[in-house]
């Protein structure tokens, strides 16, 4: 009897896959700009206190608990560490989010170009970064490159970042909880489990989700969940005619599903080429205040 192969769980998306003449193309173009100096031009011209931009997003709820009114949330996203981006870069973008006082930091993806040691080097800069209720991250589908992601994931943890792998925490403030629900990338993981992930949400819990592709919050998105963070598009990073459908499809920085709101970040890093077109860098600051029920 010839065994089938089971088939993908109910919310994995398709993985893109390109044809190696892209990619020998794209590598071209990167160490081009690599040997042009690249880095030290994207991390002036992006990166830097004047350039980097501070995204605020306002997220009424639906009877938020009084003691959660006004909970800052920082996210960063798609920093591609590699050859356009090093620990080292990030220094004017932490202290741009340390000085937003976040109760939370979240993180949804791509912290790696190609290897997972360009993941691990960043944690000293993570660990710079403070949020009384705790730093959280998801993975996406760049980390997963040859299955090395746990090691990402112990170096963020030395520093205080949890990397939620289809699971959940809650944190209290004052007795409201807050709980915040991790992911898996739903192209590159092996295994999706969005139930498994909110084994652990409470009636009355405010929840966040973590989600590096922005496709999955049409499974994500429902009553009690307040916001779907994600990333994974750079904002189509090189906003002109053709060159937009080079990458994942962009829903927007922000779209509405019932009571839950979902935020792409244009995220902090590039792929291929060290340039943005009409499309910033950007840090993403999200406050929740109440909306009363009619």
């Amino acid at each position: 009897m010839v065994k089938r192969p089971s088939p993908p769980p109910t919310d994995w998306v398709p993985q893109r896959r390109y044809s190696k003449w892209r990619g020998r193309i794209f590598r071209a173009f990167e160490c081009t700009a690599v040997l042009c100096g690249g880095r030290a031009f994207y991390r002036r011209r992006y990166l830097s206190a004047g350039r980097l931009l501070v995204r605020e997003e306002v997220v009424r709820v639906p009877d938020l608990p009084e003691a959660l009114e006004g909970l800052k949330i920082a996210q960063w996203g798609d920093l591609h560490a590699g050859p356009f981006l090093r620990a080292a870069d990030l220094a004017d973008a932490v202290e741009r989010t340390r000085a937003l006082e976040p109760d939370l930091f979240v993180m949804t993806g791509d912290y790696i170009t190609r290897h997972y040691s360009e993941g691990t080097e960043l944690a000293p800069a993570l660990g710079r970064i403070d949020a009384p209720l705790g730093a959280f991250a998801v993975f996406g589908n760049h980390d997963y490159r040859d299955r090395a992601e746990a090691r990402i994931a112990e170096a963020f943890a030395s520093v205080g970042v949890r990397v939620l792998r289809d699971e959940c925490v809650r944190v209290e403030r004052a007795g409201a909880c807050v709980a915040v629900v991790g992911v898996e990338d739903l192209e590159e993981a092996r295994v999706v489990d969005i139930g498994r992930a909110r084994a652990d949400v409470r009636e009355g819990d405010v929840e966040l989700v973590l989600c590096h592709n922005p496709a999955g919050v049409r499974r994500l998105a429902r009553p009690g969940c307040a916001v779907v963070f994600a990333g994974h598009t750079h904002g189509l990073q090189v906003d002109l005619p053709l060159l937009r459908r080079l990458g994942p499809k962009h829903p927007g920085l922000r779209v509405q599903f019932g009571t839950t709101r979902l935020i792409v970040t244009r995220g902090l890093g590039v792929v291929g080429f060290p340039l943005r077109v009409g499309v910033p860098a950007e840090i993403v600051l999200v406050r929740l205040t109440r909306e009363e029920r009619a």
